[in-house]
C-alpha cells in the first residue's frame, strides 16, 4: 500500500510540476510579448544606453529639408543621383530623369514596378522583382536581364565601371554580373550568410569593386569582396544612435566618400555613419515620416542627401543646417 501511495503521490507531483512549468512558460512568454509591445511603442526621442536604461535622446538633427518634390508619374520607391547632378526616380511603374532644378528631362513607363535604381556612365539600371532593366541616358530600354532565380525578390541594384550587383531578398543571394548581364558570382547561395526577415536587402558597389551589403537580420552593414569574402562590418541591435533597431535594419543605405547614410524603419530615422561605422550625426530623427516605411537614399558627395518616400511619393532633399 505504501508503495502504491508513493507512486500516486509521485504521479500527482509530476503532474503538478508540469502545470507549474507550463504556467511559468506562459508567464515568460507574456512578459516577452509585453516587452516587445513596450519597445515598439516607446515614445520618439527615447533610447537605451549601454547599461540598458531607457534615457532621453537629446541629440538634435544636424540637417534640414531644403526641398520637397511630389512625384506625379506614380508611387515613388527609388532614387539615384549621377555625378553630373541628374536625379533618377523610379516606382510603379516608371523611371524618370530630372535635372538639378527638378525639371523633367524624360519619363519612361516600365513594364513592371521598379524596386531600386543605380546609374553609371551612360546607363541607368532599374530593378524589378525579377529583372534588371538597362536604360539609356536618353530614357530608352536597351536591355533586359533575367529572371535569375525562382521566387526572386530583387530589392537593390548597384553599378560601377565593370560590374553590376543586385540583392535578391527572396533567395537571400547577392549576384555579381558583368556589363553584359552574365553572372560572375553569387554570394550567400545555400550557406545562410544573410538573414533577411523582410524585403529590405540593400547593396552598394564602390569603384574599386568593394561590395557593401545590409545584412538586415544581423542589423549591420558588411564590407565584402565581390567574391563574397567578409572583410568587416558595423552595426548592432538597439535604439542607440550607433545601433539599428527593429528586426531588419538598416532598410536602406548609400555610400559616399566620407562614410554612409542609413535609413531605418520602425523608428524612421536617417543618420550619417563614418567609414568605420561610428555614429556621426542625425540627418532626420524627429520627423513625421511613416515609421514602417523607410526612405530610399542617394548621395554623391555627402553634402546633399536625396530621400524617396513611398508613403507620400515625395522626394525629400536634405542639406546641413
Amino acid at each position: 500500500m505504501q508503495e502504491i501511495y508513493c507512486v500516486l503521490i509521485s504521479g500527482k507531483s509530476s503532474k503538478m510540476n508540469k502545470k507549474v512549468a507550463s504556467f511559468f512558460s506562459v508567464l515568460i512568454l507574456l512578459v516577452f510579448i509585453a516587452y516587445i509591445i513596450f519597445d515598439s511603442a516607446r515614445p520618439e526621442g527615447f533610447l537605451k544606453n549601454s547599461a540598458g536604461t531607457v534615457v532621453k535622446d537629446t541629440l538634435s538633427d544636424s540637417w534640414k529639408v531644403s526641398a520637397e518634390f511630389k512625384v506625379k508619374e506614380g508611387t515613388l520607391k527609388a532614387v539615384s543621383v549621377s555625378s553630373d547632378g541628374k536625379i533618377y526616380l523610379g516606382g510603379d511603374s516608371f523611371v524618370s530623369c530630372y535635372d538639378k532644378g527638378l525639371n523633367l528631362l524624360w519619363n519612361l513607363k516600365t513594364p513592371y514596378p521598379v524596386t531600386s535604381l543605380s546609374n553609371y556612365g551612360d546607363s541607368v539600371f532599374a530593378s524589378t522583382m525579377e529583372l534588371i532593366l538597362v536604360i539609356s541616358s536618353g530614357g530608352k530600354i536597351k536591355g533586359e536581364w533575367g529572371p535569375f532565380e525562382d521566387k526572386g525578390i530583387i530589392t537593390s541594384v548597384a553599378a560601377n565601371s565593370s560590374n553590376v550587383a543586385f540583392a535578391d531578398a527572396g533567395n537571400r543571394i547577392i549576384f555579381i554580373l558583368d556589363k553584359t548581364g552574365s553572372v560572375k558570382s553569387m554570394i550567400g547561395q545555400n550557406d545562410g550568410q544573410f538573414i533577411v526577415p523582410s524585403p529590405y536587402f540593400d547593396v552598394a558597389l564602390s569603384p574599386e569593386n568593394t561590395l557593401f551589403v545590409a545584412n538586415t537580420g544581423h542589423r549591420r552593414v558588411e564590407t565584402r569582396t565581390i567574391e563574397g569574402d567578409l572583410k568587416s562590418y558595423f552595426g548592432e541591435p538597439g535604439m542607440a544612435p550607433e545601433a539599428f533597431c527593429g528586426c531588419c535594419n538598416p532598410a536602406h543605405f548609400a555610400v559616399f566618400k566620407d562614410g554612409f547614410v542609413t535609413a531605418e524603419k520602425g523608428i524612421n530615422r536617417i543618420k550619417i555613419m563614418s567609414k568605420s561605422g561610428e555614429f556621426v550625426e542625425y540627418v532626420s530623427s524627429k520627423n513625421k515620416f511613416t515609421p514602417s516605411v523607410p526612405l530610399d537614399l542617394a548621395s554623391i558627395d555627402g553634402k546633399t542627401i536625396y530621400a524617396a518616400n513611398p508613403a507620400d511619393s515625395k522626394l525629400y532633399i536634405f542639406t546641413r543646417k
